[in-house]
C-alpha cells in the first residue's frame, strides 16, 4: 500500500449537497484539496462552499440530464480528480414496483455516473493523468429484498467501476470504488428496518479519504459487515435466498 498526497490538487465532488458527500468535502479541504462541489440545489452548495476551509467553489448539476452534465463538465474545467457521489432511494420491492422511481434510481444512481465520466475519462485518459472515486455500496455485491433500482443500480456501478480499472490500472489514471454500508442520511432515514453497524457521514468520510490516499481499488466497510456482504457472494442460490429473503 502506497500513501498519496493529494494536498494542492482539485477535485470535483458530484452529489456533495448532503450525507457523506458534504462530509467528504470537509474532509478534503481540511487537507488542502481544492475542492469543486456539485449538486441540483445551489443553496445548500452555497451554505458548504461557506464552510469549507479551503479553496472551494460549486457548480450545480443535474446528473440526470445530458446537457446539465456537458455544461457544468465545461464549467469546471480541468481537475486533477473526480468522486462520484449522487444517489437516489426509495425502498420497494417487485410486489409493489414503481416504475418512476425505479428509473430514477438507475438514471441518476449508475447512468449519471456514466454521464458524467464521459465528460472526465477521455481528458484524463489523454493527460495519462487523473483519479477517479465511483461510491457503489455494500449492496451491490448481490441481490436485496425490497431494494429494487438501488441495488441493482449499485451492482451496475460496482461492474463499471471494475471495468474501468481492469483498462486503466496500467496508465496513469487510478480508479477506485468505495463500498460503503449503512450511512445515517437523508436517504436511510427512509428505513424503517434495523440497520446494522450505520455510520455517521463524518466518520464515513473518513473512511473513505484515508483510502483514497492509498493506492488500493475496493474499500468495503464498515470492515466486519462488509464480511457478511462478501462472503455472501460465495453461498448457493438455495441457502442465500433462504437466510436474506
Amino acid at each position: 500500500m502506497t500513501d498519496i498526497s493529494l494536498s494542492g490538487k482539485r477535485y470535483w465532488l458530484v452529489g456533495a449537497g448532503d450525507g457523506l458527500g458534504r462530509a467528504l468535502a470537509h474532509c478534503m479541504s481540511r487537507a488542502g484539496i481544492e475542492v469543486i462541489v456539485s449538486s441540483r440545489s445551489e443553496d445548500k452548495l452555497q451554505e458548504l462552499v461557506e464552510a469549507l476551509p479551503g479553496k472551494a467553489s460549486y457548480q450545480t448539476i443535474d446528473i440526470a440530464d445530458d446537457e446539465s452534465v456537458k455544461a457544468a463538465a465545461e464549467a469546471v474545467g480541468e481537475i486533477d480528480g473526480l468522486v462520484l457521489l449522487a444517489g437516489v432511494y426509495w425502498p420497494f420491492s417487485a410486489k409493489e414496483w414503481n416504475a418512476e422511481q425505479a428509473t430514477a434510481m438507475a438514471d441518476v444512481n449508475f447512468t449519471g455516473f456514466m454521464r458524467v465520466l464521459g465528460q472526465v475519462v477521455p481528458h484524463f485518459v489523454e493527460r495519462d493523468a487523473g483519479h477517479i472515486v465511483l461510491t457503489s455500496s455494500l449492496t451491490g455485491f448481490r441481490g436485496l429484498p425490497g431494494s429494487i433500482g438501488y441495488t441493482a443500480s449499485k451492482a451496475a456501478t460496482m461492474s463499471l467501476a471494475e471495468c474501468m480499472h481492469a483498462d486503466l490500472r496500467d496508465t496513469g489514471v487510478r480508479v477506485q470504488v468505495a463500498n460503503p454500508g449503512f450511512i445515517k442520511t437523508q436517504l436511510t432515514d427512509k428505513n424503517d428496518f434495523n440497520m446494522p453497524f450505520i455510520m455517521e457521514p463524518d466518520k464515513a468520510a473518513r473512511v473513505m479519504f484515508e483510502f483514497m490516499l492509498t493506492d488500493n481499488f475496493k474499500k468495503s466497510f464498515p470492515t466486519f459487515f462488509s464480511l457478511l456482504f462478501r462472503g455472501s457472494q460465495f453461498l448457493p442460490d438455495w441457502l442465500y435466498y433462504r437466510i436474506f429473503a
